[in-house]
């Protein structure tokens, strides 16, 4: 018979009990660090850059692959953001990292931690959920200044956006007027994001 979970109805991948069976070779201390990362970017989801940072940091200090330490920390990362969502107890978390492969004084530890940040994880998952600022849709043209009372203005290519927005209950127009190189920072910081959010999904 197959082991149920908690924090799925369904049967976890393979490379899940994989993913969390590889934190079985840290030592305590470096397995504590890594559990800060993780909690720490639950209780700030949108630093999720901050949260790529420090595990390239751990990976170079610890002489560890950093491509396969993120994907690893993704499983990682799973268990306790479906388990908020559940409303489940320490002990549940801490029995289903153990049914994922986790040795059983690391899972002890693990839903501590959990245990320690529920009300700021909770807080964290509320707040997500009423965040529902979404982009519908974005316009935008090129212009150029054609007359200014700054004479060095004259000249200068600008662009116009319009961001429609979901607010929830109704449709919001954003306008924005950005320089060239207002724009491609916008656009490198839009890139940034994505990279983040496909990373997560």
């Amino acid at each position: 018979m197959a082991t149920s979970f908690h924090f799925t109805t369904e049967t976890p991948a393979d490379s899940m009990f994989t993913d969390i069976q590889t934190f079985n070779k840290f030592e305590d201390e470096q397995f504590s660090q890594i559990v800060s990362i993780v909690f720490s970017f639950l209780l700030e989801p949108s630093k999720s850059s901050r949260f790529l940072n420090q595990l390239e940091e751990f990976a170079e200090t610890h002489g560890i692959n950093a491509t396969g330490l993120k994907n690893v920390t993704k499983s990682m990362l799973t268990v306790p953001y479906s388990a908020v969502k559940r409303n489940m107890t320490s002990a549940q978390l801490q029995q289903d990292m153990m049914h994922l492969g986790l040795s059983e004084d690391k899972a002890n530890y693990f839903a501590k931690q959990w245990h320690e940040n529920i009300v700021g994880l909770s807080k964290t998952a509320v707040g997500q959920t009423l965040t529902v600022n979404q982009l519908v849709d974005m316009d935008w043209k090129f212009g150029v200044t054609a007359a200014s009372s700054e004479l060095k203005k004259v000249g200068n290519t600008f662009l116009q956006l319009k961001l429609v927005v979901n607010k929830g209950n109704k449709m919001e127009n954003v306008y924005m007027e950005l320089t060239v190189p207002q724009f491609y920072s916008f656009l490198h910081e839009m890139e940034k994001a994505k990279a983040s959010l496909e990373y997560f999904s």
